[in-house]
């Protein structure tokens, strides 16, 4: 019998799980810990330590899965052995989500069994150079940097800010009221409420996810805002990016302001994915990224 004994993610655990995420270098967004504990309650995340291995379960739709175990490379496929039986002896299939390319190459030489991979555009991750970003230099970025400059001339007051706890509270309250706005637009998507739950919690545990963020003020009044932190070490991953849907350039000023004031030092911004909307892919892929991060579900096939 194996024993995986899986418990709730909670903020205590960050310092316990933090130095396993620093085990390799991840390009994935989701393998973090700010990314996961945001996202815990809807996915029903839950992890557990054995024998110096980091696994994650969690559950969508009533399906149960596992993420990718972070482990040294020489325990892999030991902890593949261990949430194979652990799914077996819960009677289910097991499935992986999320694995990156490199866990993928690992799993096709698994000796114990085979797997089936698929991939998913929708979960591609959006990475850029940090350099474009912040100078959006050039024809390809001509759009962008009118829009940076008629955001400016429209609102010369407007200054950017990093967060900290008295501009989190001011977040905290223009989020509210941006959400009961796309509430009255969209009043049966269930993702708006988990989305803006997700933030919230996020902004009040601030300090002890150890996150940069900044914002945009006009007269104090948040105009946008956002947060993120290094992935590894030459990327940074912007978890959240919300601005006023009624000004402007708000989005341009917040992405370009965030990067050139905390992340100048970094090679790459990852901005995760798409979800599949298309409103968030076109604009996503007009900032021009320099590389797709793919994301592949595992289906063990035995």
């Amino acid at each position: 019998m194996i024993i995986i004994l899986f418990q709730e993610l909670k903020i205590e655990d960050k310092n316990i799980l933090d130095p396993y995420f620093q085990l390799n270098y991840h390009e994935n967004s989701h393998l973090n810990f700010t990314n996961l504990f945001m996202w815990r309650k809807p996915y029903h995340i839950e992890w557990c330590i054995e024998e110096d291995i980091l696994f994650f379960i969690a559950e969508y739709n009533e399906e149960k899965f596992a993420l990718q175990p972070l482990c040294t490379e020489d325990k892999f496929f030991m902890a593949i052995d261990k949430i194979r039986a652990y799914f077996a002896e819960q009677n289910l299939p097991l499935v992986f989500s999320g694995l990156e390319e490199m866990a993928v190459e690992k799993l096709k030489e698994y000796p114990a069994g085979e797997f089936e991979f698929e991939d998913n555009r929708d979960d591609y991750d959006y990475v850029y150079n940090s350099a474009d970003l912040i100078k959006l230099a050039g024809r390809k970025f001509h759009s962008k940097k009118n829009h940076l400059n008629s955001f400016r001339k429209n609102y010369p007051e407007a200054k950017y800010l990093p967060i900290n706890d008295d501009i989190i509270t001011l977040c905290k309250i223009t989020i509210n009221g941006w959400y009961k706005k796309r509430l009255t637009l969209t009043p049966d998507d269930p993702f708006i409420k988990v989305e803006r739950d997700a933030i919230i919690e996020v902004l009040n545990n601030f300090d002890q996810l150890k996150l940069k963020g900044g914002a945009i003020f006009l007269v104090n009044k948040v105009m946008a805002f956002t947060f993120g932190e290094a992935l590894n070490t030459d990327t940074a991953v912007i978890h959240v990016e919300k601005a006023d849907p009624d000004v402007n350039g708000a989005y341009t000023a917040i992405n370009q302001a965030f990067v050139e004031n905390e992340w100048a030092d970094m090679a790459y911004i990852n901005r995760e994915e798409d979800m599949g909307l298309e409103g968030l892919r076109k604009a996503k892929e007009s900032y021009r990224p320099v590389k797709m991060i793919k994301k592949f579900t595992a289906k063990f096939k035995g």
